[in-house]
């Protein structure tokens, strides 16, 4: 009698960790890269997170990062602070308007 309520418990604890976790590492992060490429298509910005991330740090900051590195920090900046690529891009155009 009781494992008749404790199976039928634990498959509902899994199914909802496991649509928990899709939502959170899937769906979420594809949203906020959905969001993040509008914003940057709306200003007519045609240069990919990455490449902005890149072109930051190698000309602002004067550092070479590597892919991963990258990939990493586009992943931060777009779930946790999606302006920073403008603010980036802002950065790139004023420092070669200087030039």
């Amino acid at each position: 009698m009781v494992t008749a309520l404790i199976i039928p418990l634990i498959l509902a604890c899994i199914a909802g960790l496991g649509g928990y976790l899709l939502y959170r590492y899937v769906v979420y992060d594809a949203m906020c890269k959905m969001s993040v490429n509008r914003i940057l298509s709306s200003y007519d910005i045609r240069k990919s997170p990455a490449q902005i991330i890149r072109e930051f740090h190698e000309i602002i900051r004067g550092e070479k990062i590597s892919e991963r590195q990258v990939r990493n920090l586009e992943k931060m900046y777009r779930q946790t602070n999606p302006d920073q690529f403008l603010e980036m891009y802002d950065a790139l155009r004023e420092r070669r308007s200087d030039r």
